[in-house]
């Protein structure tokens, strides 16, 4: 009887080790071409969740070199590439969420939103202005 525990036990275990997690380089579209758009690193801080978009592809210098001239806090004037534009999103069940946690660096704005995995490769990422709401979809890079 315990050997058969045991060997559930790891059944369980090797299933689980197969799950992916939130954190790592999810590729970003354009919302009305579908064409790729950047690479964005996730990651989680003090339990938090965190986002800053390493790598811009089929950009020109102008959008690679653009600064946060409209936001309002600590980011205002940093370049947007590399700057931390989704922002302390906290655990909520299988998604995270937050009030004023993601930036529009063209606008300066921040809105409420929430991530979630649809599955291991697909991400989506929704933000909120009142009761409306937009949803991108992210792939995760091989």
């Amino acid at each position: 009887m315990m050997k058969h525990f045991f060997i559930f036990c790891l059944i369980l275990v090797s299933f689980s080790s197969f799950s992916q997690t939130i954190e790592g380089i999810w590729e970003t579209y354009d919302y009305e071409t579908g064409e790729l758009e950047s690479d964005v690193k996730l990651y989680i801080k003090e339990g938090r969740l965190y986002g800053k978009i390493i790598k811009y592809h089929n950009a020109d210098e102008t959008k690679k070199n653009k600064k946060c001239a409209l936001c309002n806090d600590y980011r205002k004037n940093q370049t947007v590439l590399g700057m931390i534009f989704l922002n302390g999103l906290k655990p909520s069940g299988k998604e995270w969420t937050g009030e004023e946690v993601l930036l529009d660096p063209d606008n300066g704005k921040e809105y409420d939103g929430k991530v979630w995995l649809v599955n291991d490769d697909k991400l989506a990422l929704r933000g909120y202005l009142g009761w409306l709401y937009q949803t991108h979809y992210w792939t995760r890079k091989k």
